[in-house]
């Protein structure tokens, strides 16, 4: 676990990670070439998974992710609910939008069992809520460079048009915008990469550790633009949703297969 830092300071990625952010064309490249390693990595036992997109995505972004995990057998679904312009944050009598929390809570009673949730940048901070507030549908939570930690952790632009869209989130709901910092009480594992150019990394980690225990942070190396399809990463989630109900452990790096990524 990551040592806690002053939340006062700024936590705006830096300006040569942003411009860097076009490798994620690269990563996508890359991914393909390690194939077949990945297709080594662990299967799971089929149970159903929902990604959830970043800000200003739609279920095309995840597309490559989804193809994957369907490929390890599992019942791998987007949102379903179009781009993604931050109003599931804002909406509703919680945070979340009731919309979106019926999706998560049909697919659960759909399958008969918890559903696991992938949530990408905007997305993994939408994951966390939904576990919060439904932890008896979700299996486990993973973060994909996720800022919940940090209300100024994306880049400016980012976060200027978030709050032009939907307004000051925190002025809506602060109550459930302090209750971000705090994990669900679910497994919980936030990957994360120091050269992120569009979320902070420290704004992208479990500062707070979870009630349960079963709380973690993964490094990775890449951009922010190529967590989806990034080789490293896919490996990273084949082995967290391979784990049987009930018995979570830590990732360990010992475990990890595929090191190819654009730097």
């Amino acid at each position: 676990m990551q040592q806690p830092h002053d939340p006062t300071l700024s936590l705006k990625p830096s300006f040569m990670h942003m411009l860097a952010e076009g490798r994620s064309v690269f990563e996508f490249g890359a991914a393909s070439l390690a194939l077949p390693m990945l297709m080594s990595a662990p299967r799971g036992d089929g149970h159903p998974v929902m990604v959830l997109p970043g800000f200003l995505a739609s279920d095309i972004s995840t597309k490559p992710l989804r193809v994957f995990l369907t490929s390890k057998g599992y019942q791998a679904v987007g949102w379903d609910l179009g781009r993604n312009l931050g109003k599931h944050l804002v909406g509703g009598k919680h945070i979340i939008s009731d919309e979106l929390l019926d999706k998560v809570l049909t697919l659960a009673v759909t399958h008969n069992q918890p559903v696991s949730l992938i949530g990408w940048s905007l997305g993994g901070i939408l994951a966390r809520e939904i576990a919060r507030l439904a932890p008896e549908c979700v299996r486990q939570v993973i973060t994909l460079g996720s800022p919940f930690n940090g209300p100024h952790g994306a880049a400016p632009i980012a976060a200027k048009l978030f709050d032009l869209i939907n307004g000051d989130v925190a002025k809506k709901n602060p109550h459930a915008v302090a209750k971000m910092l705090e994990p669900p009480p679910v497994p919980t594992s936030a990957l994360y990469s120091r050269s992120d150019g569009v979320a902070h990394w420290q704004a992208c980690i479990n500062m707070v550790p979870g009630s349960h225990g079963h709380v973690e942070n993964i490094e990775v190396k890449g951009s922010h633009m190529g967590l989806g399809h990034n080789a490293q990463v896919l490996w990273i989630i084949a082995d967290r949703l391979a784990q049987a109900s009930g018995q979570w452990q830590p990732y360990t790096e010992r475990r990890q297969r595929p090191r190819t990524s654009a730097h």
